[in-house]
């Protein structure tokens, strides 16, 4: 089988530069930099919200059937019997 031409796709490139981040800042807080200008408290505040707006949604997104597709899906599935 010849090998593709397939470029690199988005999200991929995306997760790459969080994770160099991440260990960009865990470098810089083990050498005793303080790399975000929030207190502990502030920071543990907005962690918090974040999780909680991500799981939100994910979890919407995931109990209700929102795009055509996943609709025209289930209409399918029920009509078989399976759902």
């Amino acid at each position: 089988m010849a090998e593709q031409n397939v470029p690199i796709q988005r999200m991929t490139i995306i997760r790459t530069l969080l994770l160099f981040l991440a260990w960009f800042n865990q470098f810089l807080s083990m050498n005793g930099y303080s790399p975000l200008p929030f207190s502990d408290q502030e920071l543990e505040v907005g962690v918090s919200m974040l999780v909680t707006f991500v799981v939100s949604i994910w979890t919407w997104w995931k109990n209700n059937d929102i795009t055509k597709k996943a609709r025209s899906r289930t209409e399918y599935l029920k009509g078989k019997g399976i759902m």
